[in-house]
């Protein structure tokens, strides 16, 4: 009973169970642990994005210090709105959406050697009205979706050649990749295709031949591209060569110690280049500690552990994939851009997703977790009747 004999018990949350409103119905069928993480890393993501700003407006010679921490609040609330927009889908919609958004994101990766805009030698983004767009942040989970749903059309015997078709979209967003060149994208979707392809059961062996021509194709990009090359020898020979953004980095996170310099007091932000995007993470080392940084780790975790049990639990096969792959998209690029940070593996330009600034990078976090929800709300036959919707309010 609510302490208030005004409120009626029905009325303590924000929606009745009884409501059967869009929003009502969306609210008691989302898993609102996986929802309140992904809002609280937005709202940590708005936090450094305000330590950060200062240094890095400096170092751009910007006027406003807080021109970024600015900008990365609206990224924030349009990241926040397409989670939820695309949570709210049903199955058969996230398949159209994410056929839609396939082909526009190939279009526009087709076109980028042409009116792209380049940046440290690579060629990733559309620029338009002040804002630049990478195609491949929003190729990514549209991929693993329409991957999922061939792989499951396959296994009906009705004659779709599903395999055929999900190698042949991954196979040109790869080249579209190494075209720009963008390695750790392709590294990342090929992880992820990889977990979709054992996900959908296909034999071992299967998998074991397509890890083995995955191991092939890393060893031709290191002798294919240099600056892959470079950054390996750098990180497997780092007396040989210039790691100055790596050791200023680690020398960060381990100046903030347990519980950090405090906010606004990190010294080294100063001294680390990209501090705002992909070394977002030392910027949060230095300020506010190890425990922290422990937080940020414990809630990818967190969405990570609990979307693939969820995931594990649908009935349905493409919709299973399909959520396994997103969740994995996920947390893979958690795991890069941290291991980056404490220079664990060779260096990547890779975001930290919802906290890193950027527009392209948070709004394609807020969709791929999105349609990750999407898949994984409560529905009728969705899971195992010990699952059913007699426990729809299971993730109070």
């Amino acid at each position: 009973m609510s302490a208030d004999p005004l409120i009626k018990p029905s009325q303590a949350h924000a929606f009745a169970r009884s409501d059967r409103s869009t929003l009502g119905v969306w609210w008691w069928t989302i898993d609102r642990w996986l929802l309140g993480a992904a809002a609280v890393l937005i709202g940590l993501g708005i936090l450094l994005s305000f330590a950060a700003s200062p240094a890095a407006a400096a170092r751009m010679n910007v006027g406003d210090p807080f021109h970024f921490a600015l900008r990365q609040c609206v990224f924030a609330v349009v990241g926040a709105s397409v989670l939820v927009a695309a949570s709210m889908l049903e199955v058969r919609m996230v398949r159209r959406l994410s056929f839609f958004i396939f082909v526009g994101a190939i279009a526009l990766m087709i076109a980028l050697p042409f009116m792209g805009h380049s940046a440290k030698g690579a060629t990733r983004w559309v620029e338009f009205a002040g804002f630049t767009l990478q195609p491949s942040e929003f190729m990514k989970p549209a991929l693993i979706i329409l991957v999922a749903w061939m792989f499951s059309e396959g296994q009906k015997g009705e004659g779709v050649p599903g395999v055929t078709i999900a190698f042949a979209l991954y196979a040109v967003s790869v080249a579209l990749l190494l075209i720009q060149p963008d390695v750790g994208q392709t590294v990342l979707i090929t992880v992820a295709f990889g977990a979709a392809f054992w996900m959908a059961g296909v034999p071992l062996s299967w998998v074991m031949r397509l890890g083995a021509v995955a191991v092939a194709g890393l060893v031709a990009i290191y002798f294919v591209f240099s600056h892959v090359a470079d950054r390996v020898n750098r990180f497997l020979n780092p007396e040989t060569a210039d790691t100055h953004q790596v050791d200023r980095a680690a020398e960060a996170i381990a100046a903030g110690g347990l519980f950090g310099r405090g906010p606004g007091e990190g010294v080294m932000k100063r001294h680390v280049p990209d501090l705002h995007t992909d070394f977002v993470y030392s910027v949060a080392a230095e300020e506010y500690g190890l425990v922290f940084s422990l937080i940020v780790i414990g809630l990818f975790a967190l969405i990570v552990t609990r979307g693939l049990h969820r995931a594990m639990k649908l009935s349905n096969t493409f919709e299973q994939v399909a959520a396994a792959g997103l969740f994995v998209i996920v947390g893979q690029q958690a795991i890069i851009n941290i291991a980056v940070n404490l220079n664990m593996i060779p260096t990547k330009g890779m975001t930290l997703p919802f906290i890193s600034y950027g527009g392209s990078s948070l709004i394609a976090s807020g969709l791929t977790l999105g349609l990750a929800l999407a898949l994984t709300r409560r529905r009728p036959g969705a899971y195992a009747p010990s699952e059913g919707l007699a426990k729809a309010g299971a993730f109070a």
